[in-house]
């Protein structure tokens, strides 16, 4: 199994290019299921997570072609892929498949529209916490869909003549159920209103594919979607928008190890609340004309508090790497955690590293330390892994990170990025 070996204590200079957004091309994928023509997704990243899902929507019947090539941005990959999903072999999504990724749940939306039916098992990923799937029942339901749940399975089936638009508002938001009730109300008969939707860019960035489909979809990036239904759906060419996670990740490697870097091919409007409080903590970051740039020089890490919240609020999936940041912080900080109630597994393992972390509740507690000290340490979710990498950066030594298979779900070429700009990192295969 591989491992990742950081040696701390090297300042982070040169330029590192954002990958297409892995949480923005999985629904653009499923998509996908809703036409026979082809979709052509272009700048999609190389994860283990797209391999899986691209794995199932083969299970369901889809043709898919991938082409790589190399760009001039960090000579990292961006590929294109195309899916043709002309027929649907197979309305069930099995528990082998789906358990593995909970993203590749969201088939539901797009076989229910266009079969009628779909069998999905109940969804894995991530043990950040429960993540019911009752906000994807009660929106399907809305739309008329007859659910039950047997032996771990969903059955899922449409009245007679498809889904009906009606009006449907989430008890609370949810970027995967706003994604399967967007996807599902596309072909329904009448009019979809959704309300407390998720205001993410992801969600704008796939009704901008819809759109391109011919799907009539309006208020995306509101919290009121409304959505037309239509009979059929085309094909389309959409560029993935780039990984505002990785953005703010890379952001925080640089205002935790100091340097100087551009980050290529990103928005900064993307994670604005993010980069404002990566300012607060000390580092320097200005818009270019692709991208944005990071540096900190000199001064040391000032403490901050933030509280995860629903777009535009500072995003639950940066809450590890700026936990990591703050554990060098010049005093005391304090990280609420509001999405996923269990979303702290990452701290015994910062504290393993010399770091100084108590909890009480959903809120943890960061004093500050002078110095971290590497040590061997263990991933236990994707953006946890990572946060490790961060500490690592600056700590005494060499910091040991197993389990990286979590960092393949959702880093395309960590290592070979941070390298790049003077980092020594790793990958050490046993």
């Amino acid at each position: 199994m591989d491992r990742i070996r950081i040696r701390g204590g090297n300042e982070l200079h040169g330029i590192i290019p954002i990958s297409g957004a892995k949480n923005a091309a999985l629904p653009l994928m499923i998509a996908s299921l809703l036409t026979d023509d082809t979709l052509t997704l272009e700048n999609v990243p190389h994860l283990a997570d797209v391999e899986q899902l691209i794995r199932i929507l083969g299970n369901h019947g889809a043709d898919i072609s991938v082409n790589g090539r190399r760009e001039r941005q960090g000579e990292s990959y961006a590929r294109t892929i195309h899916f043709t999903s002309r027929n649907i072999v197979d309305t069930t999504a099995p528990y082998e498949l789906v358990s593995k990724m909970r993203a590749s749940f969201w088939v539901i939306g797009p076989l229910l529209a266009r079969e009628g039916k779909a069998r999905v098992s109940l969804p894995g990923g991530c043990a950040i916490g429960t993540r019911p799937v009752d906000l994807f029942i009660e929106g399907l339901t809305a739309l008329g869909a007859n659910i039950e749940i047997d032996g771990g399975y969903i059955n899922a089936t449409a009245p007679e003549g498809g889904l009906i638009g009606a009006r449907y508002v989430f008890p609370k938001v949810s970027v995967g159920a706003t994604h399967v009730l967007m996807m599902a109300a596309t072909r329904a008969r009448g009019t979809t209103v959704i309300g407390n939707a998720a205001r993410e860019p992801e969600v704008v960035d796939l009704a901008n594919c819809l759109n391109a489909m011919g799907a009539k979809i309006t208020g995306a990036g509101t919290s009121t979607i409304t959505i037309e239904g239509v009979t059929t759906l085309s094909g389309a060419r959409h560029r993935v928008l780039p990984d505002r996670i990785e953005t703010g990740t890379y952001a925080m490697a640089v205002a935790m190890a100091g340097g100087d870097v551009v980050l290529e091919g990103t928005d900064a409007s993307l994670l604005e609340t993010a980069l404002e409080a990566i300012r607060r903590a000390g580092a320097e970051i200005t818009p270019t004309n692709n991208g944005i740039r990071v540096r900190r020089n000199g001064g040391g890490i000032k403490p901050v508090d933030v509280v995860t919240d629903p777009f535009p609020g500072f995003p639950t999936d940066l809450q590890a790497q700026f936990m990591g940041l703050m554990t060098r912080s010049s005093g005391i900080s304090h990280i609420t955690e509001t999405i996923f109630e269990n979303r702290f597994m990452h701290v015994q393992e910062l504290a393993r590293l010399g770091a100084r972390i108590s909890l009480s509740g959903q809120t943890a507690k960061i004093e500050g330390v002078g110095r971290l000290k590497g040590a061997p340490v263990m991933a236990t979710d994707l953006r946890a892994s990572v946060s490790l990498v961060i500490a690592g950066l600056v700590a005494e030594g060499d910091t040991m990170v197993s389990r990286v298979y979590h960092l393949d779900r959702g880093f395309e070429r960590l290592e070979e990025k941070l390298t790049r700009c003077g980092a020594e990192v790793e990958r050490v295969s046993d």
